[in-house]
């Protein structure tokens, strides 16, 4: 029994581990003080190419970085980055920029232009069509990006999606990092003072490691009910065939 035991825990440690994809180097590595290439060839949602220091625009950023076609996570971080930004008390275009950057390279402008009127028309703030910015751009310019700011994205193959973490990267008017507040449910007040300390080129205290990757989740309950469901079916179809060696096992004993 002890042995049979041993086998359904190292058995359902198995499950666990087939049922979610590999996550070694995803998540954000927090390089505060670090600098982003500031002429970098973005392509904005109009379809002109234009570079960082001219999103930027001289004014502290908030950084998303996901893509358009999500179907899990990213929806929900930018939801809330807005949320957040809308409570906030702070004035577009003057206090701050938005910039979201897809790190998938076969989105296209179109896709931006389409996340962006759908934002506005959630949040329809004064002056929000000069001040948040959605972009694309080519791989190279994605990994730059990035490797600048620590964040570690992987595309599986099985699950045709991207695996990344959520969390926002506020930027000083110069492209430098100077914080970062991570998973989502960001609170107005802490979004505003994060921006008020990178306007003043200020580099703020390490954030708190929340790792919240953007896989298997269902944004409609909040929670990775897919990935529950598929560890569920396969613990119990695991303990239905365990049940029956026991029971074939018994009945074997009672035979000898």
């Amino acid at each position: 029994m002890r042995r049979l035991g041993r086998l359904l825990l190292l058995a359902l440690s198995s499950c666990l581990l087939a049922a979610a994809p590999d996550t070694g180097g995803i998540g954000f590595t927090q390089r505060l003080g670090s600098r982003l290439p500031p002429n970098m060839t973005l392509i904005a949602s109009s379809g002109q190419a234009t570079t960082l220091a001219r999103l930027l625009d001289n004014k502290p950023t908030v950084l998303i970085l996901g893509y358009f076609a999500c179907p899990m996570l990213c929806g929900v971080v930018r939801d809330d980055a807005l949320r957040a930004l809308s409570s906030s008390g702070l004035s577009l275009p003057r206090d701050y920029g938005l910039l979201f950057l897809s790190i998938d390279p076969a989105e296209r402008p179109a896709d931006a232009a389409q996340a962006k009127a759908a934002d506005i028309a959630r949040y329809p703030l004064p002056g929000a069509a000069a001040g948040w910015h959605y972009a694309t751009a080519d791989a190279t310019t994605i990994e730059r990006v990035e490797q600048a700011v620590g964040y570690g994205s992987r595309y599986d193959t099985q699950l045709k999606q991207f695996l990344h973490p959520a969390g926002l990267v506020v930027l000083t008017p110069a492209g430098v990092v100077s914080g970062y507040l991570l998973g989502v449910g960001y609170q107005p007040g802490a979004l505003a003072e994060a921006l008020r300390q990178a306007r003043a080129g200020t580099i703020g205290q390490r954030a708190p490691s929340i790792l919240l990757l953007c896989f298997h989740y269902d944004p409609s309950t909040g929670r990775y009910s897919l990935a529950v469901l598929k560890v569920l079916r396969l613990m119990a179809g695991l303990t239905l065939a365990l049940l029956a060696v026991l029971l074939l096992t018994l009945r074997r004993r009672r035979s000898a």
